[in-house]
């Protein structure tokens, strides 16, 4: 007996320098372990924000968090509960996007927002879908994203609905007949929107000779003089080109040193000020498809996301992103009342599906069976060194 009280005096010094190194040192540790082990809270309602806060992604990732938390700063509460936004980076890496999914899991949200990136978000997607947590998708138009996954959802429309839509805006609004499609080679993205946008003008003028060419250039070339006298003999008035932002100034630049008056029609990549910064006089006339536009009031809430824009950063144009975001958060609140309301049977994926009309400040929102939302496309265009609202293609893909 004496020998193991001996011991147990040799143990106890030990024992109380451990105790106070964890206690000096080590208190991050014990807190992330409270915070991992402790049960959720009933009063808190929380919104997982997977989104790129650095790396190379991080600046459109901040666009979709300004939306989102300046509609938190409006609507804090939902159903009586306050509710928090949970944040995981990741860090605008693939394989880091898939553990930061995880780790939203992990920490019970209710429902995910984001993230920017169409690879990220295909991460993150498999992880939401096996813990049957709804995410809801801001600004990636992969149409990937949400195929196949009914647990991910999106408020931007698709890459091949801009197409279709300016397909219907050049047969409508530009009243032309013939069009000339130019795409760049290997560019998976340009050629489904050039494919949906074909389909759909033949579709409208009953023409197989409407599409006079499809004429495709190497992305970052210097000379496209081929293409645009290919274009050229065609006589065409329009010419579709979903393009990156930096090959269409070149283009355009291009086309108008060779006396080329004719209309080029673009797609949600041209809506940055560099269009108009880098291309100057040249880039005049060009008109793209987007999601949102400051200037072209929809609904009643983009009267509100404006007003409360300005309040908090004065004049600045808010950028399309902000208001996608913004739209999400309203969104995922809505989707959560509604499920509360909803037969006890109902998941909230399953409500979120059923999400018909939804009044957004980018339009109304009604989702498809694939979660891809049915809304209207804003069209711009360059008009005196400014982007000017020209008009609004109702959704349909008919």
């Amino acid at each position: 007996m004496k020998s193991e009280n001996t011991a147990i005096r040799r143990i106890l010094p030990l024992v109380m320098v451990l105790i106070l190194l964890l206690m000096t040192s080590g208190c991050k540790t014990y807190d992330n372990f409270i915070e991992a082990n402790s049960p959720k809270s009933d009063d808190i309602i929380r919104i997982g924000i997977f989104e790129p806060l650095s790396g190379s992604d991080k600046e459109g990732g901040e666009l979709e968090i300004k939306g989102i938390k300046l509609a938190q700063e409006l609507y804090s509460t939902v159903l009586g509960k306050n509710v928090e936004l949970v944040y995981a980076d990741n860090k605008s890496e693939l394989d880091i996007a898939q553990r930061a999914a995880q780790e939203l899991v992990d920490k019970e949200v209710d429902i995910v927002l984001g993230s920017y990136g169409n690879a990220l978000s295909l991460a993150g997607g498999d992880i939401f879908k096996e813990a049957k947590i709804p995410a809801i998708n801001i600004t990636c138009t992969n149409p990937l994203i949400t195929k196949g996954n009914p647990y991910y959802f999106r408020v931007c429309i698709v890459d091949a609905f801009q197409g279709v839509m300016a397909a219907k805006y050049v047969h409508n609004f530009l009243e032309a007949d013939k069009v000339v499609i130019m795409k760049a080679y290997g560019d998976d993205y340009g050629s489904a929107l050039a494919q949906q946008f074909m389909e759909k003008f033949i579709s409208l003028t009953e023409s197989d000779d409407s599409v006079a060419a499809t004429v495709e250039y190497i992305s970052g070339s210097k000379d496209f003089s081929r293409q645009l006298e290919r274009v050229k003999s065609t006589g065409t008035e329009v010419v579709f080109l979903p393009g990156a932002l930096e090959d269409s100034i070149e283009i355009v630049r291009q086309a108008r040193s060779k006396g080329m008056n004719t209309i080029f029609l673009g797609t949600d990549l041209w809506h940055k000020d560099e269009l108009i910064e880098e291309g100057g006089e040249t880039v005049e006339g060009m008109i793209f498809t987007t999601y949102f536009d400051a200037d072209s009031t929809v609904t009643d809430t983009t009267k509100e996301f404006i007003e409360a824009y300005k309040n908090k950063y004065g004049d600045e144009e808010p950028h399309s992103a902000v208001a996608l975001g913004f739209d999400a958060y309203l969104l995922a609140i809505d989707a959560i009342k509604r499920h509360a309301e909803s037969e006890s049977y109902k998941t909230l994926q399953t409500v979120l599906q059923e999400t018909r009309e939804f009044q957004g400040a980018t339009g109304d929102i009604t989702f498809d069976e694939n979660g891809d939302p049915i809304k209207p496309v804003v069209f711009i265009a360059v008009e005196n060194g400014e982007f000017v609202f020209k008009g609004t293609e109702e959704p349909s893909w008919e």
